[in-house]
């Protein structure tokens, strides 16, 4: 590793550059058949809800984000007649201090007391700590995990999910497997058999909570009209949600913002000053979809101009967990881990943007781009302590 040039020249003539050439075949023949969603099942329900014309969610995750999607669908949920009153959450089992189970806990209070305290969820919200009974009579699945736990979920739910049932994904962040990387979209068809969107965007999970005005980004393959019906499940007057005929590019800003908002908190943490960190926002959004460009030539330039693109950015680089953790790290000079700070600050939420960063740069590295991407590259760098935190404005050059 060896310092080759100030961080903004080189940043600032790529700028000028146009979008990086696709990469070789030897590149994408190898990432494709991870990347590739598997066809969809023949439809015709799952479990008892064959005969059954309304629908039936069951959220798949319950922390913070997840309890939030869980009111939001609960609400509606009621309204509509085409879908059943009562909204299953999937909740992973703990003991909370007082001894007693947060599946009890949320079932009795309707308030998941760990992830979301002082929140109401919807009395037809109901917490269930199996997963295979909790999904058994749903149609409709909304995952919502950090992302390192779904190979896990999905080989669970593996040969249990039947017939005509659609899912969602809420899930940040990828897999990287050694034929390539996997959006959590395509993970989810592949294992599973079923068609999967996703959705996105400027969602900082407590001020929706309390019913802050909010935008979000559907992102949907093939039918328009499932991607409506997911529209329909989680607008509200306060939540305004958007179709987008691009689920790899609303997949793909949803995912790689977290690791801009890693660098934007060590930005802040060296206290660098607004125009060094609006300059990280901007060279992060363009890494963001020269990367998504090349992994999916058939990403849209316009979907960086919905909520799940530019303004996700912002918000994440201005008042996210990873922006937030990453600040306490550069304050620290690195000397602290990002377990540590993540166990002490997050009260056992998960850090998305450390374990993205390391997955992207393990893609960067094996398709030879590390040099095309030198803040996605530095990031992960610093996250390993290989680099300082001051090195988020030098651009450093590592041979693969």
């Amino acid at each position: 590793m060896r310092l080759r040039s100030f961080f903004f020249s080189s940043i600032f003539s790529l700028s000028r550059t146009p979008s990086p050439s696709l990469p070789s075949s030897r590149c994408f023949s190898s990432l494709s058949p991870a990347m590739s969603p598997a066809p969809e099942k023949s439809r015709q329900g799952n479990g008892e809800c064959n005969g059954d014309l309304k629908s039936k969610v069951t959220v798949v995750g319950s922390g913070n984000w997840g309890s939030v999607a869980a009111k939001l669908i609960a609400s509606n949920a009621l309204k509509l007649p085409s879908f059943h009153d009562e909204v299953r959450m999937w909740v992973f089992e703990e003991v909370l201090p007082n001894g007693e189970k947060l599946t009890d806990v949320i079932n009795k209070t309707n308030e998941n007391v760990k992830y979301l305290p002082g929140i109401k969820l919807g009395r037809n919200v109901v917490a269930d700590p199996d997963l295979e009974n909790a999904v058994k009579e749903a149609n409709m699945l909304v995952f919502v995990t950090p992302h390192q736990f779904m190979d896990g979920i999905c080989k669970k739910l593996d040969g249990k999910i039947t017939g005509d049932v659609e899912a969602i994904s809420l899930v940040k962040g990828m897999e990287v497997k050694k034929e390539g990387p996997c959006m959590i979209s395509s993970l989810i068809s592949k294992q599973l058999g079923i068609n999967c969107c996703v959705l996105m965007g400027a969602n900082i999970a407590n001020e929706i909570a309390v019913e802050k005005f909010s935008e979000a980004t559907v992102g949907y393959r093939e039918s328009r009209e499932i991607a409506d019906t997911w529209v329909q499940l989680f607008s509200t007057p306060y939540f305004m949600v958007t179709p987008v005929h691009d689920v790899e590019g609303v997949e793909l800003c949803g995912t790689l913002k977290n690791v801009v908002a890693i660098a934007a908190g060590f930005v802040d943490g060296l206290e660098m000053g607004n125009n060094t960190k609006a300059a990280i926002m901007r060279i992060g959004l363009r890494e963001m979809k020269a990367l998504s460009k090349l992994l999916f030539p058939s990403v849209k330039d316009s979907t960086f101009f919905e909520s799940c693109g530019v303004a996700d950015v912002i918000t994440t680089c201005l008042g996210g967990r990873n922006r937030r953790v990453a600040e306490a790290f550069a304050k620290s000079g690195g000397k602290r881990s990002f377990d540590e700070l993540e166990a002490e600050m997050l009260q056992g939420q998960k850090l998305q943007g450390v374990s993205t960063a390391r997955e992207v740069y393990e893609v960067l590295n094996y398709c030879g781009w590390v040099e095309m991407f030198p803040l996605f590259s530095t990031v992960h760098q610093i996250c390993t302590g290989r680099l300082q935190p001051e090195a988020i404005v030098h651009y450093r050059e590592q041979k693969a």
